[in-house]
């Protein structure tokens, strides 16, 4: 009787095994919000120059440690990426437990199309570091560099198609969950805005626009809420614990 209590006790909002999930997958989405963006914009966005493959594979030449270090920080987001779709599933299924399996299974989808994009960036981390000298300035390598890169851009946007739409059934659960109404409107926005980009890359030629630059607020805010709810749980599992449903009374009799 005292074990079924303890089981009840470990799967109601704000107990301890919550409080444990949602500190991890806002750890996790914290340290994304880091790595994410020194890969992104602090590495990629300065060594690659679009249309300019001799530039692009100098300056991955000359900064070839900065660039192998973004791919080891996109390849932790991936396996972090994991880690918060399972978080999610375990959070949200006493919701809808089919909608959270869907959910998480997303982004794990996601997180291994990313890592499958990435081995593109290895490749061409690769290729420069096996030149010498004046093997850099060779055309054909720098053509494969280019490629690669342009394989992983490519594929990454296509992932991103489907992280838009975990957002979009994420937001839909936090909607039905105890979550700001505010908040699960601005994670479907954020979803929408990735979906946009990664069709638009994919079908509209010379495709220009970054519509998630401008949504991902509510990716932002999320990691707030989770560590906000990790602090203070959920007010209604106190009166939960208190008041056992029929089932577990008439099994305890």
């Amino acid at each position: 009787m005292v074990i079924q209590s303890s089981n009840i006790a470990s799967r109601l909002p704000g107990s301890r095994s919550e409080r444990k999930v949602v500190t991890a997958t806002a750890i996790s989405l914290l340290l994304m919000a880091i790595l994410a963006p020194f890969a992104q914009f602090g590495v990629l966005k300065t060594l690659i120059v679009p249309a300019d493959a001799a530039a692009t594979t100098s300056n991955i030449g000359a900064s070839l440690v900065l660039f192998q270090a973004a791919i080891v920080a996109f390849l932790m987001v991936a396996i972090l990426d994991v880690v918060v779709g399972w978080g999610f599933y375990v959070l949200l299924r006493p919701v809808d437990e089919r909608l959270a399996r869907l959910v998480g299974s997303l982004r794990v989808v996601y997180a291994a199309l990313f890592a499958f994009a990435l081995l593109n960036l290895f490749d061409a981390a690769g290729l420069v570091q096996s030149a010498t000298g004046t093997a850099l300035h060779s055309g054909q390598l720098q053509a494969q560099v280019a490629a690669a890169v342009a394989s992983f851009d490519t594929g990454w946007h296509m992932a991103l198609g489907i992280f838009g739409v975990h957002l979009v059934g994420l937001g839909i659960l936090l909607f039905r969950f105890s979550a700001p109404p505010l908040l699960a409107a601005l994670v479907v926005l954020a979803g929408v805005g990735y979906l946009a980009d990664s069709i638009g890359t994919i079908f509209v030629a010379d495709y220009g626009l970054t519509i998630s630059t401008f949504t991902f607020v509510g990716e932002a805010l999320l990691i707030f809420w989770l560590f906000w709810r990790a602090a203070h749980g959920s007010r209604s599992s106190a009166p939960a614990v208190g008041t056992p449903d029929r089932s577990s009374a008439a099994a305890a009799s």
